[in-house]
């Protein structure tokens, strides 16, 4: 039975509650946050953008409440350490789990600069314990679907690729979101999972073009991409925290193969993901599995219990993400294409 110490507890360790729950081979033994907010285990009061939405009340007759963080790592029971605290607590946080010996699950992004990135790197390099970034995208079902038919080229060549992920500012931690020196704005937080996920399925790009600009965060909040990557395929996102109030949440993707086109929008629920082949008639394709966060949770329980290293994301996968959106960034400033 692997136990986990979940550490910030905002809207991210609500979410990840929520999955755990769907989970075996573990239970949440300790909760994390200075503050002492809601180590009491009622988040009844979080809401967010994505993934299930019902409220949570966590029973902590078995769950061991540290305000402290050092505290928790001495604790001998915890194995797992999941850090869904700010970005700017990132590099400390990890850093301090992994020396001392426990594996180890950060939100993203890893950091705010590469720079904070290898340097988490360097360290989860010698841990005893095994480190994975959340990049929840890889593991949600219509998006593994993708992946795996880019992959084998089930359809054919990708001609070109779209992704959307666009909405309102968030409601929730806007202490650090609102600071872009800390959390980047949308670009870094937002739009990274597409810029991730863009890296695991075309490559690392070759080069980026980017347009955006700041609304309330100081940093980029929505962002426009296209981005070269080496097999010539026309590859954009755009993503954003900038729209108004009552918005909502969209997430969106279109992809043109050789011979089929795939297109995703999850405003239709059920039927999100539609693909369309000439000759045939459009068809709805309904992938198994819940969303993006029990499968990345379970990967890591399931890499922890095997004694295994996670595969699907890496240390470095997190780097190189951190490292384009860095280019994003600089090309926004500059109005030049930057090369990776």
């Amino acid at each position: 039975m692997i136990k986990v110490g979940i550490v910030g507890l905002g809207f991210m360790a609500a979410t990840h509650l929520k999955a755990y729950r769907q989970l075996g081979g573990m239970r949440v033994g300790a909760l994390c946050n200075p503050s002492g907010h809601r180590l009491d285990g009622d988040f009844s009061d979080i809401s967010g953008n994505l993934g299930n939405t019902d409220p949570i009340k966590l029973d902590m007759a078995f769950v061991k409440p540290y305000r402290v963080f050092a505290d928790l790592l001495a604790d001998p029971d915890i194995q797992l350490i999941d850090i869904c605290a700010p970005t700017p607590a990132h590099p400390e946080l990890v850093m301090a789990a992994l020396q001392a010996g426990k594996h180890v699950l950060c939100e993203k992004p890893l950091a705010r600069t590469s720079q904070q990135a290898c340097e988490i790197i360097a360290v989860a390099s010698s841990a005893r314990g095994f480190f994975m970034p959340a990049m929840c995208m890889r593991f949600w079902p219509e998006w593994a679907w993708l992946r795996k038919n880019i992959e084998e080229k089930t359809f054919g060549e990708v001609r070109s690729a779209c992704f959307r992920r666009v909405g309102q500012p968030p409601t929730w931690g806007r202490k650090v979101y609102f600071d872009g020196r800390q959390s980047g704005g949308a670009l870094f937080d937002l739009h990274i999972h597409d810029t991730d996920f863009i890296q695991a399925c075309f490559g690392r790009p070759q080069s980026v073009y980017s347009t955006g600009y700041t609304k309330f965060s100081g940093a980029i909040d929505h962002v426009v991409t296209q981005y070269r990557v080496a097999s010539g395929a026309v590859v954009q996102a755009e993503g954003s925290w900038a729209m108004a109030d009552d918005f909502g949440f969209k997430m969106t993707y279109t992809v043109n193969f050789e011979n089929a086109t795939a297109d995703y929008d999850l405003a239709r629920g059920a039927d999100a993901l539609k693909l369309f082949v000439s000759g045939q008639p459009p068809r709805i394709v309904h992938c198994e599995g819940g969303d993006g966060y029990d499968g990345e949770l379970h990967h890591m329980i399931h890499s922890i219990q095997q004694g295994t290293p996670p595969t699907i994301v890496t240390a470095i996968d997190a780097l190189v993400a951190v490292e384009i959106c860095e280019a994003e960034e600089e090309s926004i400033r500059t109005g030049k294409i930057v090369t990776l």
